[in-house]
């Protein structure tokens, strides 16, 4: 049976916690603690000494609790069984943590369900190493950064998801915004975790959200970012996706002539009334309806309704919208005719009861019952006498 003469450990940072692989020790044994270590030994599942950082020869001197559990006779060189356990009590800062799978969360500002993915570190410190290996470590060979995540991870995972849902719900704010509040959410997270750790021998010094983010192949984020830049860049042109689908509508009426094209800017005008662009929208309207039958007239012009907007044709006397009189009627049987002075024979306006440049009264009476008549009336129309 080998009896070991030097115990000592040299591994890696990671490690918190390590168990020496052989028991089979001896009074003359020299156990070597490094800095930042603790060494403890355990014998029949009980701990018992613990020793700190320097070179100890294991001797019934050093080991009283040891000595009482083993039948060690003063000053001998005596074998017994026990395992020695390292802790490593230096401050571990990158203890890495991340999200197995996304978060499936609401986004409270935009209604739609995001994959919601976090990772990030946080630094511990074994405060209290016989506490940490009764409750944590038990039988395990070693107990490493890998190790503590897995042990947390259930905890980390409950608070990191409560507190990312409880900030968009409650604060109303979009997941794309919530990495402002990375440094809030760290603090809360640490608190709660703080109280945990400790009764398991760990002190949390530190807890970081390295990024909250959304995975980029994820359909809902990807639709989400087309429409908040489709959004800005209206916004920096200077309109509305109502009049953005207004014009694509017009432009296409004028892109196909042959589809009542008309009808379709006539009802697009009509909404525009109330939508603020009228004006705008005529002019761009004139442009675009060259050639689709609305302008006939000679000069290319068109003359929209004072009632409804509709445009019509030059010549049109009555709106092809709404009936509203274009232009006004001529009287029966005068119609933009003209007639002359008896007197002077100077051309006069219609309706006019002076000549102008001679003053001769135009207004022609019945001599019979002085009722008015019409000019080139020959007999009057109330009693039929024959006119002067």
């Amino acid at each position: 049976m080998a009896i070991i003469e030097v115990v000592k450990y040299d591994g890696p940072p990671g490690v918190f916690a390590w168990k020496y692989p052989n028991q089979e020790l001896g009074t003359w044994t020299q156990l070597i603690v490094n800095e930042a270590q603790e060494a403890i030994l355990f014998k029949g599942g009980r701990a018992l000494d613990s020793f700190r950082a320097g070179r100890h020869t294991l001797s019934t001197a050093n080991i009283p609790v040891l000595s009482n559990l083993v039948n060690l006779p003063f000053g001998g060189r005596s074998p017994f069984t026990a395992e020695v356990w390292y802790v490593n009590t230096v401050n571990s800062m990158n203890v890495k943590w991340g999200t197995s799978s996304p978060l499936q969360l609401q986004d409270p500002k935009y209604k739609i369900i995001v994959s919601v993915r976090s990772f990030g570190q946080f630094g511990i410190r074994i405060a209290d190493p016989r506490k940490f290996l009764l409750k944590l470590v038990g039988t395990l060979p070693q107990f490493d950064q890998e190790t503590m995540v897995s042990y947390f991870r259930g905890l980390l995972m409950t608070n990191i998801n409560e507190l990312i849902s409880s900030y968009l719900v409650h604060k109303k704010i979009s997941i794309l915004e919530i990495n402002a509040y990375i440094v809030e959410i760290s603090k809360h997270i640490q608190g709660r975790l703080a109280g945990t750790f400790w009764e398991n021998g760990i002190e949390l010094n530190n807890f970081y959200i390295d990024s909250i983010n959304i995975p980029d192949d994820d359909p809902a984020t990807v639709r989400l970012k087309e429409a908040l830049a489709k959004k800005a860049e209206m916004d920096i042109i200077g309109f509305t996706y109502q009049q953005e689908r207004s014009f694509d509508t017009l432009e296409e009426a004028a892109g196909n002539p042959g589809n009542m094209g008309a009808g379709m800017m006539n009802a697009g005008m009509g909404l525009g009334l109330g939508m603020g662009f009228v004006g705008p929208g005529i002019n761009m309207v004139n442009q675009m309806t060259r050639g689709m039958g609305l302008d006939t007239g000679a000069s290319g012009a068109s003359k929209p309704c004072s009632k409804c907007s509709t445009l019509n044709t030059a010549e049109a006397r009555f709106c092809s919208g709404c009936g509203h009189g274009l232009q006004s009627a001529p009287e029966d049987g005068a119609a933009g005719a003209t007639s002359a002075c008896h007197a002077c024979g100077k051309a006069l306006a219609p309706g006019a009861k002076f000549c102008p440049p001679c003053g001769q009264n135009l207004v022609i009476k019945c001599s019979g019952c002085g009722h008015e008549l019409k000019p080139g009336q020959k007999f009057c129309a109330e009693c039929g006498t024959k006119a002067n």
